[in-house]
């Protein structure tokens, strides 16, 4: 395997404000050749994710920041093309969290194999995989919508805002999406079946998400922050749940406003007596069984649907993350790596 090349893209400096092509540098390597214990994976599809905007800046955080010069980090699904691991055989398909690289070496550790029949394999880092399962344990655990409430979902034509909506709606919810642009409303709205879509691009963005929650909003899953938190904020309801998923708008300097949003925001959590939380995934891992089961059931039944949006070539990673910081992308991020 050694005469083969191994494409990586590194972390070559830290953002000031917005991510830029020469904060990523590619890289061609060796493939490394697997010791005992160990496999070789090749990758077949890498997921981008606004998480990762977090991991290039040197601040304490939940996870520690990608290293200068080190191989920017990613889920991913690969194929076992080499295996010194009797746990894996060579054509094995597994979930991984190998990076931006074409090639990635392995113990086994924290690999989950994949069934190709169940569904496309790139779902795995989509509505099956981590988007989805955040999607599900956000909402059903810190939300816990009852039939009749109002779920209102920011960055709804994405992996975690659209299986919120229709996870909302299968419990019986009102789902209201926030989506930029009309072509992402229509799609959550007529292909989703969401109740309302609002687009917040829209000069008039606050006064219609007021008119499509008549009744003020129960659950608020927060995906963005800024401008779109300040239009939200005012409709929630007393008692109103709020899980905190992302803030999209602080990530990348989309957030231009400038605004002390902390003594407001108190206030109300105080006199409407509101739920804020904060959460990774990871914190409700023993959910994933049950996540598995229901998501894939939805699928079949054809109560969740999905959308991707699929790059072709490690290369155009970097350009694709910086137009998914800028909302550019529609459904689901995925670079198809070979």
């Amino acid at each position: 395997m050694s005469q083969l090349v191994n494409t990586r893209i590194v972390l070559a400096s830290r953002p000031e404000g917005r991510v830029k092509a020469d904060n990523f540098r590619v890289e061609q390597a060796e493939i490394p050749i697997a010791g005992d214990g160990e496999i070789l994976l090749r990758i077949l599809y890498l997921s981008l994710d606004p998480y990762m905007r977090g991991r290039m800046d040197d601040a304490k955080s939940y996870a520690a920041p990608v290293a200068i010069n080190a191989v920017m980090e990613g889920g991913t699904v690969a194929e076992v093309i080499e295996s010194r691991n009797p746990a894996y055989r060579v054509g094995d398909i597994v979930l991984s969290h190998s990076g931006w690289q074409s090639y990635a070496l392995s113990d086994g550790n924290g690999l989950r194999k994949l069934d190709p029949e169940i569904a496309p394999l790139s779902t795995a880092v989509g509505v099956l995989g981590m988007p989805g399962f955040t999607a599900y344990t956000g909402l059903l655990t810190i939300g816990q919508p009852k039939p009749g409430e109002t779920v209102v979902v920011a960055a709804a034509s994405g992996p975690v805002g659209s299986a919120v909506g229709q996870i909302a709606r299968i419990k019986g919810a009102r789902a209201v999406g926030i989506a930029g642009g009309q072509d992402k409303c229509a799609f959550i709205k007529n292909e989703l079946g969401f109740d309302a879509a609002i687009d917040h691009r829209a000069p008039d963005f606050a006064e219609l998400l007021k008119q499509a929650c008549p009744d003020g909003i129960d659950v608020y899953f927060e995906n963005v922050g800024g401008a779109v938190w300040d239009a939200v904020f005012p409709l929630l309801n007393t008692y109103a749940r709020v899980p905190v998923c992302g803030l999209i708008a602080q990530y990348d300097g989309l957030d231009t406003s400038g605004k002390d949003r902390l003594p407001y925001v108190m206030r109300d959590v105080l006199k409407k007596s509101l739920l804020i939380r904060g959460f990774i995934q990871r914190e409700f891992v023993d959910q994933r069984p049950a996540f598995a089961q229901a998501m894939a059931g939805w699928l079949r039944s054809g109560e969740v649907k999905y959308r991707e949006d699929i790059v072709d070539g490690l290369a155009n990673a970097p350009q694709a993350f910086m137009g998914l910081l800028q909302g550019h992308n529609f459904g689901k991020l995925v670079v198809r790596v070979a």
